[in-house]
């Protein structure tokens, strides 16, 4: 009897060890929406993993063979139908404009977006500094921006990339 009850114990503490789950990593998603003019539109999710954000994008109505800048901007506001009412790239470290490899960059610089013959590109990608829902470089409540022209790197604080032609505002969850 003394064995079923120390049995019994064991199981009900091995069953409520197996019903705690570990906490969810932070998410956020963005929909890409075309402003006046464009076709260009898809979607963006960024998940906290460690120290780093994963950046997951799909993207279509893109010019085929191109590249497009892509970055994250100061405010999370399409209202303005261009793009514009998004303000600079986020900055909050106040880092000049460069690739998304450099340790010395925007925080908002993200890596091109590399259309196919079909206008469709698709982006997977680790990036530090940034972070979701905390913290300086917290995306959460920002834009996401597809810019018309690939970004030259070096123009400040833009990169030349042209006409915003995809906007999106980044949101918990």
């Amino acid at each position: 009897m003394n064995s079923t009850i120390v049995f019994a114990t064991a199981s009900v503490f091995l069953l409520s060890a197996c019903a705690t789950t570990p906490p969810e990593a932070p998410r956020a998603t963005a929909g890409l929406e075309p402003t006046k003019g464009s076709k260009t539109f898809g979607e963006a999710t960024f998940e906290q993993v460690g120290d780093k954000v994963r950046l997951t994008v799909f993207a279509q109505g893109l010019r085929p063979e191109r590249e497009h800048g892509f970055h994250i901007h100061e405010k999370g506001d399409c209202s303005s139908g261009d793009g514009m009412s998004t303000g600079g790239h986020f900055n909050p470290l106040g880092k000049p404009h460069s690739r998304h490899t450099d340790a010395n960059r925007h925080a908002g610089d993200l890596p091109a977006l590399k259309a196919g013959k079909d206008g469709r590109a698709r982006l997977d990608v680790e990036l530090d500094i940034l972070t979701i829902g905390s913290g300086a470089a917290n995306i959460v409540g920002r834009g996401l921006i597809i810019h018309a022209d690939p970004d030259d790197f070096k123009t400040q604080p833009t990169g030349n990339a042209g006409a915003r032609i995809a906007c999106g505002v980044i949101k918990a969850g």
